[in-house]
């Protein structure tokens, strides 16, 4: 039976801290008792980049602004389908995981961040949506546990009312935004719909090749 080995500790404004574990040659980044992502589980959170490129008009030179790097997996998709022209801005709010992307876990980020179409900003992705108007054509987010928080309680004003029509207004006309879920939200997805956006909800599974959990991706479309 393989060992989990603490790797390291990281502070996290307003919550508990992260703790980044290593099992033989899987990274997990957990909080408390919960683990929070595994590099070995990637499906839905890659899928998020590529079923939200799929959606834009044109891929070629869009703006994404990605909230939360995580393990950089919907950084890496969205990366692999957008063209040469495209820009994609991540906000990341915990120094650390960026550190950990780029010393324990630079295998797997594979130069990602390094990539000349991706603009890192260290901070609150609320507050880069809120100087964005008009900016992007896709916001992608996966922070926290979705719209029922887990890390810290501050998240929970991106999900909120104010936060979807601080979205709606960084969005380009017929812009998306894309969220992530662990689990269905009935009374979050009505939310999305009463901010004025058309909604898909989708359910994606957690593991490439259509396993492991089922997770919810919700696109609301700007018209």
């Amino acid at each position: 039976m393989q060992i989990r080995e603490l790797i390291d500790t990281a502070p996290v404004p307003g919550g508990e801290p992260l703790r980044l574990f290593r099992r033989g040659d899987e990274y997990i980044i957990a909080i408390g008792g919960n683990e929070l992502m595994s590099s070995r589980v990637s499906g839905s959170e890659a899928a998020l980049a590529v079923m939200s490129c799929d959606r834009l008009r044109s891929a070629a030179q869009a703006h994404l602004l990605i909230g939360g790097y995580g393990m950089g997996f919907t950084l890496r998709a969205a990366l692999a389908v957008l063209g040469p022209g495209a820009n994609v801005t991540v906000a990341e709010l915990v120094p650390a995981i960026i550190d950990w992307a780029r010393g324990p876990m630079a295998a797997l980020a594979a130069g990602c961040l390094d990539d000349p179409r991706v603009d890192l900003v260290m901070g609150d992705v609320a507050a880069v949506i809120a100087e964005g108007r008009g900016r992007y054509d896709a916001i992608l987010l996966d922070v926290d546990n979705g719209p029922d928080g887990l890390v810290r309680a501050q998240n929970d004003r991106l999900y909120s009312s104010v936060g979807l029509a601080a979205a709606k207004a960084a969005l380009r006309p017929g812009g998306l935004l894309a969220i992530w879920s662990a689990a269905p939200d009935a009374r979050f997805a009505r939310r999305l719909a009463g901010a004025g956006f058309r909604v898909e909800e989708v359910g994606v599974r957690a593991r490439a090749g259509g396993k492991g959990a089922r997770h919810i991706i919700w696109f609301a479309h700007r018209d």
